[in-house]
């Protein structure tokens, strides 16, 4: 049998009363045992605490070339990004300079090089071949060769780098080591690094392709970019 309203109303004002009785009790005791020098003191503290001046984290700090680490003392640091679509055009980077790009204005369709003294580590040319429209391809080719002894080669495609691409140049490209000149198609995205007159380490990236596939394209009738990027040691010798 269920206690009527107003006994179970008497109860909760009991447990109330009861409650608010021992809190006040309690407070009471905890005010008597502890000191209160020590409740000033814990409370000047946290008020300190939160007054102490906060020291600003240092961002990261940017490497050569956007590397995400940085390279080891005495080498060159390089960053080759493909372009992507349309509007995002290629890049060469070489010890934190834009040697190709757009705000160089020096960056077009087709293939693009730099040529860079391994000594100084200064550029000494850039260009690049359309490789859709006209006959650029001997010119090409001839640029290649002429490069001198002891040169690094950056190469980097935007748009297509294959349609006008004549043998010459592909065996000119392949002799500086490449392993997928051969197989570059419309629209590839690629990226090479080579040196002439010497040899680069074998454990550092020195070319990636990508190829236009409509069913994983990153943009509309073009492959996602790609990039290469490494160190390459200042002292080689051959």
């Amino acid at each position: 049998m269920r206690a009527p309203v107003g006994c179970r109303s008497l109860v909760k004002l009991g447990g109330f009363l009861l409650a608010s009785v021992c809190a006040w009790y309690l407070g009471c005791l905890f005010a008597y045992i502890i000191p209160e020098d020590t409740l000033s003191t814990a409370f000047n503290n946290l008020q300190n605490f939160a007054e102490r001046p906060r020291i600003p984290v240092p961002p990261p700090k940017r490497q050569k070339c956007d590397h995400w680490s940085p390279c080891p003392p005495g080498s060159y640091a390089y960053r080759i990004l493909s372009g992507g679509g349309a509007e995002k055009l290629a890049k060469i980077c070489f010890e934190d300079e834009l040697l190709i790009g757009e705000d160089k204005g020096n960056v077009g369709r087709g293939i693009n090089i730099a040529i860079v003294d391994y000594g100084s580590g200064k550029v000494k040319a850039t260009k690049f071949f359309d490789m859709w429209e006209g006959a650029f391809s001997a010119a090409m080719t001839d640029f290649i060769i002429k490069a001198p002894e002891k040169s690094l080669l950056l190469m980097v495609t935007h748009d297509d780098g294959s349609s006008r691409l004549q043998e010459d140049a592909k065996k000119a490209i392949a002799a500086l080591g490449s392993k997928e000149i051969r197989n570059i198609k419309f629209r590839s995205s690629w990226a090479f690094i080579a040196a002439k007159g010497f040899s680069l380490p074998t454990d550092i990236q020195k070319e990636k392709i990508n190829h236009s596939n409509r069913n994983k394209n990153r943009y509309d009738g073009w492959p996602a970019e790609i990039q290469i990027e490494g160190c390459i040691p200042q002292n080689l010798t051959s």
